[in-house]
């Protein structure tokens, strides 16, 4: 029984280091993950039970029934990989996206466009108010691309706010904690943060988080069951608008100096290929940027066609 329970925990861990690295790439979501894996109601259900009931049994000091009630064993297998994870490709994302830029945003770029519209077949019917919904959702995220720039605030409130907000995206499938934190300009600051062990930063971050993920689990279940369709017509939309932040040929056109005396791209416009190698000089590497937007268009299919799988064996 023993060996059984340890063999659980440990599958549940590696599931939880491939929810990981689907959250350190902006684009994939570690929800989808938690899906084809087969752990995603057990997921669901087990945060919404992080609530008042599992206070109150933390204030009378009875920690295993806390423990029970949570589902800890659970929670704690799967968080363990994910961190895990997260901690050992920061460096490497690091890397990639200063050496190779075009390269890496092309596949967040296919990635990006095939979770929309898998998330589009989720919408039941579309009607006026689902059709409002994702224009809604795609003008909003648009303005946030334009009107934001690369900076924003390092003050603790808004790391945790952004620890709130992206870690919303690891219960909805399809959607990228790591692509929420790109939209507010704080997903290479966190993972400089994870690569360099930057604790008091990474601390404020996971306080963020935990509040988030328990307040957005009530919440997003109250959404689905009164306003599904709208709901992911809005999160759509939201995709779709915000492909302006990771289009891979920019040109910088403002610049700041950050903390450790280097410019840093603040404002930036989007441009095609032949204009980037006029302004810049450098390769635009057109045909490997093809190559890896499909390859990031069907890895999502592919995650998708493994997650039917999982449902035919089921029934």
């Amino acid at each position: 029984m023993a060996k059984d329970k340890l063999s659980r925990y440990l599958i549940l861990m590696l599931k939880g280091c491939a929810m990981g690295m689907a959250d350190v790439v902006p684009g994939v979501s570690g929800g989808t993950i938690a899906f084809i894996s087969g752990i995603y109601e057990e997921l669901i259900e087990s945060i919404r039970k992080i609530n008042l009931e599992a206070l109150r049994l933390l204030a009378k000091g009875r920690l295993t029934s806390l423990w029970r009630h949570i589902n800890g064993s659970f929670l704690c297998s799967v968080l363990l990989g994910i961190g895990i994870s997260i901690f050992s490709l920061a460096r490497l994302m690091t890397y990639l996206l200063t050496h190779h830029p075009i390269e890496i945003w092309s596949f967040f770029f296919g990635l990006i466009i095939a979770s929309a519209a898998l998330v589009a077949r989720e919408v039941g019917h579309w009607n006026w108010r689902t059709g409002i919904s994702l224009i809604a959702g795609i003008a909003v995220a648009w303005w946030i691309t334009v009107a934001s720039p690369a900076e924003t605030p390092n003050d603790w409130w808004f790391i945790m706010l952004s620890g709130a907000i992206a870690i919303c995206a690891m219960i909805l499938p399809g959607i990228s904690g790591a692509f929420i934190l790109l939209l507010m300009g704080k997903y290479h600051y966190i993972i400089g943060a994870v690569g360099t062990l930057n604790i008091p930063i990474l601390a404020l971050f996971a306080i963020g988080a935990v509040a988030g993920i328990v307040a957005f689990s009530h919440l997003l279940s109250w959404l689905l069951k009164h306003w599904h369709d709208c709901t992911i017509s809005v999160l759509m939309g939201f995709m779709i608008g915000s492909l302006n932040k990771v289009w891979p040929w920019k040109q910088t056109v403002e610049t700041y100096m950050d903390s450790h005396g280097k410019l840093v791209p603040l404002i930036e416009r989007n441009i095609l290929p032949g204009h980037f190698e006029q302004l810049t000089g450098s390769e635009a590497h057109l045909w490997q940027a093809v190559v890896l937007c499909l390859i990031g268009f069907f890895v999502i299919y592919a995650l998708e066609l493994a997650a039917r799988i999982v449902v035919r064996k089921r029934a």
